[in-house]
């Protein structure tokens, strides 16, 4: 059996994304009011647009002396919270290495019950704007509603961080600040795990395997979370290469992927496992077997290739289970608030 480590928690401890508590005091609903009553625009005290929010160690003296912090409607003239629903092929990332962050984010996109408990549908650069916005988290055992205001970090106009491919639309940027907050600073974030941020965003109970240790049935035991909407995650190790080297087989070192599909595809006389994974960059991919472009999938039928095959250069792509055990190193499972699998 592959060897796994189990994250539980305590339950009912911290209310419900419905009903979270309010981060370091703050009332959004309160506060917006306030603020929209005035026609006064929001400024977060808390965190407030300065080098102490974005942390040591990110941005070089120079960089950080060119920070400008802006609002989207200062970058944009029709900004948006969200622009045709939230997808994994939203966002890139900026200057920070959170790609353990980004996995986890586009693993719930693919849960829309999860994205509207996380960033609450309340909120727009429409209706009552005054520059506040929230979202929801658990942490250390309780679910909790963090205020941000909407200054986000710029250099020459641009966005430092996580930033959308279409530019009008804020709900990762945002999304990511929210984060920051509770992390105590953008810095704090540069480094983490995928599973932290899956528990983050669900409360949920995971389970690690070691890639390297698996038994034949993990497949399955991926096949069956998918089908009850699990999350999933995977990162590779890192070598003795500088940090995201971008091996020739297109799989980049000390590096987190999310997991967004399995599947089987039969050839003649056998059938293969496969497993989809995704490259929070939104570009760069696996090009051995089962790749866009490998000749693989000319030997399968036609319902299948249509099924599964997608050949854009989007971050996402196949490979079969005995591969990704070579490539990758460890997978998470999270749970979603059913009970755990035996």
């Amino acid at each position: 059996m592959p060897r796994a480590r189990t994250k539980r928690r305590k339950t009912d401890v911290g209310g419900s994304p419905a009903n979270p508590m309010m981060f370091l005091g703050q009332d959004f609903q309160q506060l917006q009011q306030e603020y929209s009553r005035k026609k006064e625009i929001y400024t977060d005290e808390k965190f407030p647009p300065s080098k102490r929010s974005i942390g040591a160690g990110l941005l070089s003296r120079a960089e950080m002396a060119k920070v400008v912090w802006m609002r989207p409607s200062e970058l944009v003239e029709d900004p948006c919270l969200i622009v045709d629903g939230k997808s994994r092929f939203d966002f890139s990332q900026g200057e920070l290495g959170n790609c353990w962050f980004l996995a986890a984010i586009a693993a719930i996109t693919f849960r829309k019950d999860i994205m509207d408990e996380v960033v609450p549908q309340d909120q727009s650069f429409e209706k009552d704007y005054a520059g506040i916005f929230h979202f929801r988290f658990w942490r250390n055992g309780h679910w909790v509603d963090v205020v941000i205001d909407d200054t986000l970090p710029t250099i020459d106009g641009q966005l430092i961080f996580l930033h959308c491919k279409t530019r009008n639309e804020f709900w990762p940027a945002l999304l990511e600040k929210a984060y920051a907050k509770v992390c105590g600073c953008y810095a704090a974030m540069n480094g983490g795990y995928v599973y932290n941020a899956l528990r983050d965003f669900t409360g949920g109970v995971q389970k690690t395997f070691i890639l390297c240790k698996a038994a034949e049935e993990l497949w399955d035991k991926m096949d069956q979370a998918a089908k009850n909407n699990a999350l999933m995650g995977c990162s590779t190790p890192q070598g003795a290469t500088p940090a995201n080297t971008v091996l020739p087989c297109g799989i980049v070192e000390g590096h987190a992927y999310s997991v967004t599909g399995v599947a089987k595809v039969v050839l003649p006389h056998k059938v293969v496992k496969l497993v989809r994974v995704f490259n929070p960059w939104g570009d760069g991919e696996w090009n051995g077997d089962w790749s866009d472009k490998s000749s693989l999938w000319n030997k399968v039928c036609d319902e299948d290739r249509k099924i599964c095959l997608q050949e854009k250069e989007d971050g996402e792509f196949w490979m079969s289970m005995k591969d990704f055990c070579c490539k990758y190193e460890d997978l998470d499972i999270c749970y979603v608030r059913p009970k755990l699998p035996a």
